[in-house]
């Protein structure tokens, strides 16, 4: 009886534990990035898969492609899907909070207190002295994703994808979520057309 009430305090004790360091890490990411929700993102990475080994590189690049093919702030996205995965229900409503609620306590009070400084000269230089920072960060970070498909597709079929995919969001404006709706959808039916255009070729 003894040894099962350890094992219960015990297994409690690390599920609190696990709690705890999802809402540190999602807190450091909405408390530490600057430039909203995709500026936060480098900062999710380097909790969930160099600090605590939630995910690898991979996965963490599948969850921001997702992520990002749905309505909705990315940060909070990220949090609810890799809390729960890490930890269920108990995660997803830690990521979340972690994420949410210090921040906008944090923009309450600024805002009430701050908010007549918005004209100073030094407030306007600080933002935009942020702006190449965040734009540093993300380039990295997109350079690894780049590295992670190539080791998948090769360097040339990567290449081929990043151009095509650059000129649809340049040059045509295409919204995101339709680019990577059209990638899953060849994802799912792409070997199935492919097959079908051999046959046509394959019948005399």
């Amino acid at each position: 009886m003894k040894q099962i009430e350890a094992l219960t305090v015990t297994g409690g004790l690390k599920l609190i534990k696990l709690y705890l360091n999802v809402f540190l890490a999602f807190f450091r990411s909405g408390m530490l990035c600057w430039g909203g929700g995709p500026a936060s993102i480098p900062f999710v990475r380097r909790e969930v898969v160099v600090r605590y080994k939630w995910m690898d590189d991979a996965a963490f690049a599948e969850v921001v492609a997702v992520g990002n093919a749905l309505p909705g702030p990315i940060n909070t996205k990220m949090a609810g899907y890799i809390g729960y995965r890490v930890g269920g229900i108990g995660g997803l409503l830690t990521g979340m909070l972690g994420m949410v609620v210090p921040t906008a306590v944090l923009m309450v009070v600024l805002l009430s207190t701050l908010a007549h400084f918005s004209e100073e000269a030094w407030a306007q230089g600080m933002t935009r002295a942020m702006v190449p920072v965040v734009g540093v960060m993300m380039a990295v970070m997109a350079w690894q994703f780049i590295a992670i498909a190539a080791k998948d597709l090769g360097w040339k079929v990567t290449a081929a994808h990043s151009v095509v995919v650059f000129a649809l969001f340049w040059f045509l404006g295409l919204h995101p979520a339709l680019v990577l709706g059209g990638l899953f959808l060849w994802a799912f039916i792409g070997d199935w057309v492919i097959g079908l255009f051999k046959r046509k070729e394959d019948t005399p």
